[in-house]
């Protein structure tokens, strides 16, 4: 039986989101699933990036690591986890320009019934957070995606803080402060069993 292909697409400055996105491929492959992950391309100039010594450590440690992503990377796909920090209740710039340049891919139906969940992450326990995930679901209600959200579907997103519409860190200097592994880890799985369903895999 053919695997379901899983792209996760993120953006993360000084590891967070990056950590994230490790258990939630973890869990995925667990799951049966085919996994890639791929990172928005950088738009921050250097001189940013070196203000920050997290910033700049993280980021040499996995441009050439992890691939950049391209809109070819979410049309192969059957299901995208995306992840980013908010930006003053949006996402990230990077992870806009990202959904900016799906456009060519869009305009030819080629992300219709694509699978979509996504996990965010700010400083606090607010932030933004849930407001940054909902925009990206808006983004995925004009591709004609289908939108995964964790819901309350299992005891680790209470742990987690309680978003039912995906999972959010506090991260505070690249390391994350409330539980959030098992919510993103169920998070990850339950795209993987919903994308087997859809797809009769």
């Amino acid at each position: 039986m053919e695997k379901v292909k899983l792209a996760i697409i993120y953006y993360s400055s000084t590891g967070g989101n990056y950590q994230m996105v490790q258990w939630a491929k973890d869990e995925a492959i667990k799951a049966g699933a085919d996994v890639k992950v791929f990172r928005v391309n950088e738009l921050a100039p250097d001189q940013a990036i070196d203000a920050n010594p997290l910033w700049r450590k993280h980021y040499d440690e996995t441009k050439d690591l992890i691939p950049v992503a391209t809109p070819q990377d979410f049309v192969d796909a059957d299901a995208v986890i995306f992840s980013t920090p908010t930006r003053y209740g949006n996402v990230s710039s990077q992870f806009k320009q990202y959904l900016d340049l799906l456009g060519g891919v869009w305009s030819q139906g080629l992300l219709v019934n694509k699978m979509v969940t996504a996990m965010s992450s700010a400083m606090n326990i607010n932030g933004g957070v849930e407001e940054t995930i909902r925009s990206i679901y808006t983004s995925a209600m004009h591709f004609g995606a289908i939108i995964v959200a964790p819901g309350y579907t299992d005891p680790s997103i209470y742990a987690a803080g309680g978003n039912p519409y995906g999972t959010s860190a506090s991260i505070i200097d690249g390391e994350i402060k409330n539980d959030v592994e098992g919510a993103v880890r169920h998070q990850a799985k339950r795209i993987v069993e919903v994308t087997k369903q859809f797809l009769n895999k």
